[in-house]
């Protein structure tokens, strides 16, 4: 299986089937930056059984759900969200995707109604990788490599979004998605 992406932010890293990593098993996490120095992402399929409302004392908006970045400083918040246009200082990472911004700007547009909360996602730490790290994990095919979009970030049923990206990604990738998590249970 050929890659034909590179890395750069807006890619998603999708874990090959025999990843065996319990912080990366089956995870897709979308890359927000990409350089020299290293890399930066959020996993989008690992909710937490926490709220907005359980972890930052001053938000009074919907206890939109959290979930786990990556195991790279766990007691920070990040997000991605849909509204580059209303949000400040905001990176846009894929066509829609827009990584962080004016906090302020964020609490009052969810304070307020402004914006479907659902156009926003809550993490809990990052992932990371130093200079050259990625790079020596994709030349040992720990990860496949997918475009990113905000109908795949924003997905719900994220449950299934390790598959989903598979199939979507076609061929070869159509049939890993079908792998059972455990191969001796086949």
């Amino acid at each position: 299986m050929i890659e034909h992406e590179t890395l750069r932010a807006g890619i998603l890293l999708i874990a090959n089937a025999e990843l065996q990593d319990q912080n990366f098993r089956r995870t897709v996490v979308l890359l927000c930056e990409h350089n020299d120095g290293g890399t930066f992402g959020l996993i989008l399929n690992r909710p937490l059984e926490l709220g907005m409302m359980e972890v930052v004392d001053d938000y009074t908006g919907e206890n939109l759900p959290l979930y786990w970045g990556g195991p790279v400083q766990p007691n920070t918040i990040h997000v991605l969200h849909r509204y580059g246009s209303l949000v400040s200082d905001c990176t846009e990472v894929a066509d829609g995707v827009y990584w962080g911004g004016d906090y302020e700007q964020i609490k009052s547009l969810l304070d307020t109604r402004q914006v479907d909360p659902k156009g926003f996602k809550f993490f809990l730490g990052y992932s990371g990788w130093g200079e050259g790290q990625l790079e020596d994990e994709m030349k040992g095919r720990s990860w496949y490599l997918f475009q990113g979009d905000a109908h795949t970030v924003f997905e719900e049923d994220v449950a299934r979004m390790w598959s989903r990206v598979l199939r979507k990604k076609g061929g070869d990738y159509a049939i890993v998605a079908m792998f059972p998590q455990d191969p001796q249970l086949n």
